[in-house]
């Protein structure tokens, strides 16, 4: 109920624009796509996606929102063009009236509601929108919801060809039996995540492997061994963490499914996915600097982009090399006993994913936001945990790597080369893909 009234208040601004029945420009506050977008991250909890899933789904209700806007506005450019087999969404006449801002969230709640189990909790904070403006403003709505569907449609159609279907018909993940490599890990030992995401058709990217990293570390149990020496630093720092470091893991921790072991109970605490809190540190940075609609829709869809194609490539990377985690290598050879801060996610350690996927994003944020925006993150605030402020993404994106290494789930290694690979995805797309003419 709190939902529904809080996205009722939020359209009246609106409503009450549209009500002459002509459809105006795009306005300078673009609240109601911002409460779209973290309506899609609740459903996106609820239904416990992996961070690769996740990340598929803000893609494309983000592209969808961003198509929508673009046609009213010559100083953007449509995805037609710059992405493989992206489609030409055609609009509407240019006598129809259209709310291109109502047409862009209905685009994005259809959308991302398509790509949701729970796609009910998105349909119920629409309607009330849906209703509330059809008694405004009939011909308008008519209009705008058309649109709406069509770009939604049409974008869903796209999302088809991607190749997710296929890789869910796929046989379950075989483990490699080769010393030094991946296997489930305490307390779940949960089977392999997306083991075949490197199948995803990627946006910006040529192949899943364009930017393959340099491999890690040979494992080597000599105590002399490049590797011995990452997995002796994990131990060490671990066991000395300050209030500080792990007040970082647990900012950066964003785990979808934490598993809860209370005896013969276990049960999940649901989290934000690491790409959720890039879609929300783009969302607080285009706010706090009172950016429009089309300048707001920019910042989101290349974030979802750059989120998209680092989990393809990073996850390319991760069963390749199905390389071991230090909680595996730790009880083997130093300390049974021994627990990392965080939980030890259900995929191969190297590269470190988050390093991926932030380095990438801090790329697109800064190109469009700019460089040393210093800006307050309160994604975590929700969750129990304070606001923390960065003097810049790049800042941001580089804690969020080494807190794998706070929480005893990465290598130092991981973390590095997962930057540099993030680094170039990042770079890669916006020599790609141009949303300014």
């Amino acid at each position: 109920m709190r939902k529904r009234f809080t996205l009722y208040m939020l359209v009246t601004w609106l409503v009450g624009h549209c009500a002459s029945g002509f459809a105006p420009p795009v306005g300078p506050s673009p609240r109601l796509l911002h409460r779209a977008e973290k309506n899609l991250t609740r459903a996106i909890m609820h239904d416990i996606f992996s961070p690769p899933a996740a990340s598929r789904i803000y893609l494309y209700a983000n592209v969808a929102a961003y198509e929508t806007l673009v046609m009213q506005d010559e100083n953007y450019r449509t995805l037609h063009g710059q992405v493989a087999g992206f489609p030409n969404i055609p609009g509407l006449k240019s006598d129809k009236k259209v709310n291109y801002e109502l047409a862009a969230v209905y685009a994005f709640f259809k959308t991302g509601g398509k790509l949701v189990f729970s796609e009910h909790l998105l349909t119920d904070s629409v309607n009330v929108i849906l209703n509330d403006f059809r008694e405004k403003d009939t011909l308008v709505y008519n209009n705008s919801i058309r649109l709406g569907q069509a770009v939604s449609d049409s974008v869903l159609s796209w999302s088809t060809k991607d190749n997710y279907a296929s890789t869910r018909a796929k046989r379950r993940y075989t483990y490699s039996k080769q010393k030094g490599k991946w296997t489930p890990t305490p307390p779940g030992f949960i089977d392999a995540v997306e083991p075949y995401w490197s199948q995803i058709r990627p946006v910006s990217l040529d192949s899943a492997g364009q930017f393959k990293p340099v491999p890690p570390h040979a494992y080597n149990t000599d105590t002399a061994s490049l590797f011995m020496k990452e997995v002796r630093e994990v131990y060490h720092v671990t066991r000395k963490l300050t209030q500080e470091e792990i007040l970082i893991a647990s900012f950066w921790d964003c785990n979808p499914f934490y598993l809860n072991t209370q005896g013969h109970l276990n049960f999940a605490t649901k989290k934000l996915s690491p790409g959720g809190h890039w879609i929300s540190i783009a969302g607080q940075a285009a706010e706090s600097k009172n950016k429009n609609w089309q300048e707001t829709a920019a910042a989101y869809v290349l974030t979802s982009m750059a989120l998209f194609d680092g989990f393809i490539s990073c996850w390319d990377e991760k069963y390749r090399s199905q390389f071991i985690r230090p909680e595996t290598v730790i009880n083997a050879y130093m300390d049974e006993k021994w627990r990392p801060l965080l939980q030890t996610p259900p995929f191969p350690e190297y590269t470190s994913g988050h390093s991926v996927i932030s380095a990438a994003a801090a790329v697109v944020l800064t190109a469009v936001l700019g460089d040393h925006f210093a800006f307050d993150d309160h994604t975590e605030t929700d969750y129990g945990l304070p606001v923390r402020s960065f003097k810049s993404f790049k800042e941001a994106s580089e804690e969020a790597g080494i807190s794998r290494l706070y929480g005893g789930i990465h290598f130092r290694s991981a973390i590095v080369n997962g930057q540099v690979q993030g680094d170039r995805i990042g770079q890669h797309l916006l020599s790609r893909i141009k949303v300014k003419r």
